[in-house]
């Protein structure tokens, strides 16, 4: 959450609204998230990576989750 956090303080204010709604989430909401350290759901998680650029990826975010068996290429 750390990095979500320095994420966001690194946007200007209009980017930051720009980028939550990108996530389908506020600012206010992630903030909240960030200082309770609440679980963020897996697709929350994958639409910050995608919007970040992947500067936050679903591992900083949720460690918990096998992201390395999601992420592999040669599944069937």
């Amino acid at each position: 959450m750390e990095k979500l956090l320095k994420f966001l303080n690194g946007l200007a204010k209009v980017e930051r609204a720009l980028f939550c709604g990108a996530c389908g989430t506020s600012e206010r909401y992630l903030r909240k998230a960030i200082s309770i350290q609440q679980r963020l759901g897996a697709d929350l998680c994958i639409n910050i990576e995608r919007e970040s650029k992947q500067a936050v990826r679903c591992e900083d975010l949720r460690p918990d989750v096998d992201w390395a068996y999601i992420r592999r290429t040669d599944c069937p």
